[in-house]
This record gives structure tokens, C-alpha cells and sequence, in this order.
């Protein structure tokens, strides 16, 4: 029988993808492990591989097309000895629990830690009748209260079932799910904040032919959805710290001095100051545990290591692969993981566990000459650390003035979980493993 390619899902949080370009057409004989299309996250582009054999009797949704959600056909395989009779497309999307998936991310998602979500602004989650707690996406909640449906009526088809945004639009089609009386009488000001003038107040201000419009695409929305609701829902605390350099420069001369090369001469490493920042990080959060947490409603997530994400600008926004375990790793390590995780960023080749996740974030601009600067807590982390430019400055030693080279950092905390004392203690650690780099080594 003809056996159905669904849209894949590519992290446990994803509900939908844009399928970017097909590689087989319809007539073409594939292999089970055969890369038959591209899919698109906000963040990635993945390779889809079919786990069937088959010839391809049509394909469903065509190139470009965006929005199309987990589990919806895209594709249909034709098994020997069958025609395109066979087919019947009007099933439409497929259940979550449908017939065996003929298409599969090239590489799994695992150990995976999706951001947990912005807290829902109507109070605690709501649970079912035995008192199991009722999992829902932030924006089926505020559908749901929007529209004053129950969430304990409806099911989810998301992963886990999670119920996502297209249950609680199938549940307003069909008119079911039992109206809320809290989500009922809640007033307007429940509604989610505006985050922004619309488009036609905008473009009143100027004139026509002075501008032209440019859609937003999946990363800057995900990149606007996310801040903002850090912004509105992390009460952010800050503090920096000057760091001398001249130290840790020489180190790292020496180190990349030392490297072995291969045959054509290619060293093994190069160090960059941004990798040993990584690890004086991942170090001075191994010393204060307490600072290598992320927040819940419920509870306090105290971290067992330190996988510190890397903020990487890519065209049209940025993203922030993940070096897991990096207090464990040497730095010639740290390294060559950056650099592939640079050139895998992009050119949008990351699988989502590279970048989903991690404990805490590094945003270095000194490259770009900036002297000192303030990031934006990525939630499920609790701090982020912005690096700036290493400069020559004017210090005083020993009751003299000399020059050193010295770079400006800033430590912003989510408050609710490092507190000021807690973040300059975080910080005095990672200066002491920036003065003092040779401790890095040990």
C-alpha cells in the first residue's frame, strides 16, 4: 500500500517548517536512507532522509512552502507494483500516532533541552481531573483564554501530547472544548501586550517611494519573540568587571606556538581569546555552582556541568551552538568545536541539539571594537556574559602607573535566581581564571 512522508519533527518543541527544496521528483526510485528533501526551522536548515524504499508517486507540498505543520503529508511513496491510482491525499495532515513515518531527520534530535516557555499570564497551569498537570504551548494557552475554551477538554497532538496551536484551532472549527469561566470573564487586559506599532502606523510617518518593505523571516521573528519576553518577563541585573589581558596573550602565543602540524603544514589548533574566555566561564561556574542555574515557577534547575552557548552572527540574526561540558574539555578542544560550529552556523547546518539549550551564553562583539556592552538573558539560562574589546589602558601597580592590556566584561543575571553578591562572586572566579590562565591548564 502507498505509504505516506510526513513533515518530520526536527526538535521536540517544533510545530512547524518550511520545506525548502525538494531532491527527488515524482517517478524517482529512493532507498530507505536516501536525502530526499530540506526542511527549514527558524534556525536550520536539516536534510531529510526516507527510512522506506520505495518510487515517488507525488509529492504533496511543493518547494517553498512555508508553515507546514508536524505530521502533515508532503509526500507519498509508491510500493512495487503500484500506480498513482493507489494514492488518496484527502486524508490530509496525519495523526500524531500515524501509520510508520517514511521520512526522517538525517540526524536525531538528542539530549535536547528546549527553552522552557514564558510563563502563561493567567496563573498556575491548569490540570486535569485526576490532578496530572496539562501541557500546553504558550500560545495555545493564550489561545485558549482568548477564546474561552478549556484546556482540560481539548487534546493535544504536539509532542508528548502537548497541546499546541493547531488543537486549539481545530477545537474553535468544531466547536468544541467547554468555555472557562475564569478564561470567560477574564478582562482585555489578560491579552498578551502589544509588542509593537502596526505596520500601517509605521508607514504613515514616511513617504512612499522612500522605502521599501521586507518580510520578516522564521529567525528574526523567533529572535523578536524571544527577547521580548525575556525583556518583559526576566528582571535583568548587571555588573562588570576590567580583566588584564597580557597574560592570558602570552599563553595563548605560546600555546599556538606549540601546536602539532599535519603534512601541509596545518596546525591542530589555534586559540582564540574568545575560546580560553569560554572556558574560564565553564570554570568559574564549576567553583559557583549556585550561579549554574535556570529558573522555574516550581523549582530551581542547579546544573551538574556547564554547557556554555556561543553567541554567532549569521546573516539575518544569529544563533548559539552549545559547547557541552566545556569546564570538562581542553581548550584546543573548545576550539576546533567553535570553528566547526561557526561554518556549520553559516551556512545553517546545525541539528537543533547544537544550539538548544546550555546553561549559560557568551556574546563577545570585541572583535567588532565594541569597549563594553549589555546582553539579553536567553532564557532557559540565568546569566549571559558580554565580552568586549581588549584595549591598552592606563592602570595602576604597585602605587604606579603602567599600561596593560585590559578588556571590560559584563555579567547579566536573571535576577530572580543570581542575585548581585551571587554574580560578582561568578565574576571574581572567571577574572581570577583570565589573570591567572596558566589555572586553566591544570
Amino acid at each position: 500500500m502507498p505509504i505516506n512522508i510526513t513533515m518530520p519533527a526536527l526538535s521536540p518543541t517544533m510545530e512547524e517548517g518550511n520545506l525548502a527544496k525538494w531532491l527527488v521528483k515524482e517517478g524517482d526510485q529512493v532507498s530507505a536512507g536516501d536525502v530526499i528533501a530540506e526542511i527549514e526551522t527558524d534556525k536550520a536548515t536539516m536534510e531529510v532522509e526516507a527510512v522506506d524504499e520505495g518510487k515517488v508517486g507525488k509529492i504533496v507540498v511543493p518547494a517553498g512552502t512555508e508553515g507546514v505543520k508536524v505530521n502533515e503529508l508532503i509526500a507519498v511513496l509508491l510500493e512495487d507494483g503500484e500506480d498513482a491510482s493507489a494514492i488518496d491525499t484527502s486524508a490530509g495532515a496525519a495523526p500524531a500516532a500515524a501509520a510508520p513515518a517514511a521520512a526522517a531527520p538525517a540526524a536525531e534530535a538528542v539530549a535536547s533541552v528546549p527553552a522552557p516557555a514564558a510563563p502563561a499570564p493567567a496563573g498556575p497551569a491548569p490540570v486535569s481531573a485526576d490532578g496530572a498537570r496539562i501541557f500546553a504551548s504558550p500560545l495555545a494557552r493564550r489561545l485558549a483564554q482568548l477564546n474561552g475554551l478549556d484546556l482540560k477538554a481539548l487534546t493535544g497532538t504536539g509532542p508528548h501530547g502537548r497541546i499546541v496551536k493547531r488543537d486549539i484551532e481545530s477545537a474553535l472549527a468544531a466547536g468544541t472544548g467547554k468555555a472557562a469561566p475564569a478564561a470567560a470573564e477574564a478582562p482585555k487586559a489578560a491579552a498578551a501586550p502589544a509588542t509593537g506599532p502596526a505596520s500601517d502606523q509605521v508607514l504613515k510617518l514616511f513617504d512612499e517611494d522612500s522605502y521599501e518593505l521586507v518580510p520578516h523571516d522564521g529567525m528574526r521573528k523567533t529572535i523578536a519573540k524571544r527577547l521580548t519576553e525575556s525583556k518583559q518577563t526576566i528582571p535583568h541585573f548587571y555588573v562588570s568587571v576590567d580583566c588584564e589581558l597580557d597574560a592570558l596573550l602570552a599563553l595563548r602565543a605560546q600555546l599556538n606556538g606549540a601546536a602539532a602540524t599535519d603534512k601541509d603544514g596545518k596546525p591542530a589548533y589555534k586559540l582564540s581569546v574568545n575560546d580560553m574566555t569560554i572556558k574560564a566561564l565553564a570554570l568559574a561556574l564549576r567553583d559557583v555552582p549556585d550561579a549554574n542555574v535556570s529558573w522555574t515557577d516550581e523549582n530551581m534547575v542547579m546544573h551538574k556541568h556547564a554547557d556554555v552557548g556561543v553567541a554567532v552572527s549569521i546573516p539575518g540574526g544569529l544563533i548559539t551552538p552549545i559547547i557541552r561540558r566545556a569546564e570538562e574539555k581542553s581548550l584546543s578542544v573548545i576550539s576546533n568545536e567553535m570553528k566547526d560550529y561557526g561554518k556549520r552556523a553559516k551556512e545553517r547546518k546545525l541539528k537543533p541539539e547544537e544550539y538548544q539549550g546550555g546553561t549559560t551564553a557568551v556574546s563577545n562583539m570585541g572583535m567588532m571594537g565594541v569597549k563594553s556592552f549589555s546582553a539579553v538573558v536567553n532564557p532557559p539560562h540565568a546569566t549571559i556574559l558580554a565580552v568586549g574589546a581588549g584595549e591598552k589602558r592606563p592602570v595602576v601597580k604597585d602605587g604606579e602607573l603602567a599600561v596593560a592590556t585590559v578588556m571590560t566584561v559584563t555579567l547579566s543575571t536573571d535576577h530572580r535566581c543570581v542575585d548581585g553578591a551571587l554574580g560578582a562572586e561568578l565574576l571574581a572566579a572567571f577574572k581570577g581564571y583570565i589573570e591567572n590562565p596558566m589555572s586553566m591548564l591544570v
